[in-house]
């Protein structure tokens, strides 16, 4: 056979159904071959998108996603996609096309050199140089993007590679020498952080994606409920522990709630499951956590000790090494159950929930939001854009599940929602799929709405309309003196009419009680569909400045319950809008 009919071959046993792409030169051979195999192909409007979407795949299902770019412009443009799904640790094994073998080197009409460029951002990078080859190096993609840390891998693969002749073996065995990811935890370190929180008052678990990965929420919630422990997440997180439980303190860090930043300054050990101590996450490092001591749990031992320095490092898998933990709680004699931390905790929760209900015009984030919460359903998958729009949807959307909110965060990509939601409506045809985009990022993608019709994915995708880029926006109106340089939107099309352009359904929503209507109607169509949605330019969301601890929250923070004397917050910032 030919080296691309390996590849599809290749693919097909890994269980791949659907592929995200865009054909060129480089890639004939392998588009004929797609032409009379059962793979599904979804042409999307710009190789970005592919990726994006084919990470959007892998969170939604848990599977490896895979997209396909050609030579050049096409591998580069694939570049942001695959340094996302590094960031975050999303399995998708990206396909580029190159030069032929005798041209590489040679700086050939659309050559570059994709290993060099792709090293810094996946977990590993192959150059096919010879069809024998193709078999065993996609296994090996497959493998070392599922296991471990997730992440992406990127197969190089040469024109004349894909058009030469090969004998497919009968047996693939898999030789990685140096790349055998820990599972199990030393059972040492498992039983010094069980010690440890046993003799703390006043434990809190951080948890991170790892625990979304591992498949370990289940485990999670058992040892919070049976040490009395709150859970804060990281962006990462959001969803592995419901949000509406009693011990939910939501999100922490920069954008994070009030009661997570507070609790956590104040908590006696942090047991992190699966998160990397990021600096959105933690703030000033040197004002984290500063009574605690810290356990942390990661399957990879380069983010341990990298940020912060911790009490009980163990490295492994998350769902191996929280069950062994559990049974060692669990049997413990003379176990403390925290009650006074419990309820110090659901407490202090009570006083600061954020207020979401709001009747003027134009329409605050926080009604909107309170509206699709409304809206959806606990099944429903849920991504994000970068921006005011995904912390907006981070701190007050409550998620109850895994896998169910998607968001591009260690790289922040504006662009990433939509075709995200995209390969997750894909991988998830059941589940109704709602991209929360800002206009800006929105603009970056907007080509995909073609692509949604073409192949009748019904996303729906609400766009939150501030004419402003809203997120560099804020920062210049807290930071630079309102200073707004660069950061508002003057020329903008309408939204509405952009998306029927392209012959997907569209509506526009300026008035409180008009979303979770409007939304309800474009799931229960079963069509893509657009809202654009008004929105206040001069809502700011309180945050944590860079640089600052997690207790040093600028702008008011408006609660539910107007309790002011039980929040403690710095005055707050003037919100003026302005040009």
């Amino acid at each position: 056979m030919k080296g691309s009919q390996a590849i599809i071959k290749s693919l097909t046993d890994e269980g791949v159904d659907v592929v995200f792409g865009y054909p060129g030169g480089v890639l004939l051979p392998l588009y004929d071959v797609i032409y009379d195999s059962d793979l599904k192909h979804i042409l999307v409007r710009h190789e970005q998108c592919a990726a994006h979407a084919a990470d959007g795949y892998a969170r939604a299902s848990g599977k490896v996603g895979v997209c396909i770019g050609t030579s050049g412009p096409g591998a580069t443009n694939l570049v942001t996609g695959i340094a996302t799904a590094y960031m975050d640790s999303a399995p998708v094994v990206a396909l580029a096309g190159q030069v032929g073998t005798s041209l590489i080197g040679n700086d050939a009409f659309q050559e570059v050199d994709t290993i060099g460029i792709t090293m810094p951002i996946s977990k590993h990078s192959y150059q096919a140089m010879d069809p024998s080859e193709i078999p065993q190096m996609i296994r090996s993609s497959f493998y070392i993007a599922r296991t471990g840390r997730p992440g992406p891998v990127v197969v190089d693969l040469p024109k004349d590679v894909q058009e030469g002749e090969l004998d497919y073996p009968e047996n693939i065995t898999i030789d990685l020498p140096g790349y055998k990811p820990t599972k199990k935890g030393h059972p040492l370190q498992v039983k010094k952080a069980a010690e440890l929180i046993l003799k703390s008052k006043k434990p809190v678990i951080l948890a991170g994606g790892g625990v979304i990965h591992s498949n370990s929420s289940e485990e999670l919630q058992h040892i919070s409920e049976l040490i009395g422990a709150p859970v804060t997440t990281s962006l990462m997180g959001k969803g592995c522990f419901p949000e509406d439980h009693p011990l939910s303190l939501g999100m922490l860090g920069m954008h994070g709630r009030v009661a997570s930043n507070m609790l956590v300054d104040e908590c006696d050990c942090l047991i992190a499951v699966g998160c990397r101590f990021s600096d959105r996450t933690t703030g000033d490092v040197t004002k984290f956590a500063p009574h605690a001591e810290i356990i942390h749990i990661d399957v990879d031992p380069a983010e341990i000790g990298k940020n912060v320095e911790v009490t009980v490092p163990i490295v492994g898998d998350a769902k191996i090494i929280l069950s062994h933990l559990l049974r060692i709680l669990s049997q413990a004699k003379g176990r403390v159950s925290n009650v006074n931390w419990t309820k110090h905790v659901k407490t202090f929760r009570a006083s600061c929930i954020p207020r979401l209900s709001f009747d003027e015009t134009p329409l605050k984030p926080q009604q909107v939001i309170k509206e699709i919460s409304e809206a959806v359903t606990d099944d429903t998958i849920v991504t994000t854009d970068v921006g005011q729009n995904q912390m907006w949807m981070a701190h007050y959307f409550t998620s109850r599940n895994p896998r169910k909110f998607i968001s591009s965060g260690g790289l922040g990509t504006m662009g990433f929602g939509f075709p995200a939601a995209m390969g997750a409506k894909v991988a998830m045809p059941d589940d109704d799929v709602v991209a929360v985009c800002g206009d800006g990022g929105f603009l970056m993608v907007c080509q995909d709405l073609a692509t949604v019709k073409e192949y009748d994915i019904p996303v729906v995708v609400c766009v939150l309309d501030n004419r402003y880029l809203g997120m560099v926006a804020q920062w210049q109106k807290l930071f630079y003196d309102e200073r707004i340089s660069q950061t508002k939107l003057k020329a903008m099309p309408d939204f509405v009419k952009l998306a029927e352009s392209f012959g997907v359904n569209a509506h526009r929503v300026e008035r409180p009680g008009e979303m979770k209507e409007t939304l309800r109607e474009a799931l229960d169509s079963g069509e893509p569909t657009l809202i654009d949605v008004m929105i206040d330019p001069n809502e700011i969301l309180p945050m944590v400045p860079p640089g600052c601890g997690l207790t040093e929250i600028v702008g008011e923070y408006k609660v539910e319950r107007e309790n002011p004397g039980e929040i403690p917050y710095r005055p707050s910032a003037k919100e003026t809008g302005g040009d």
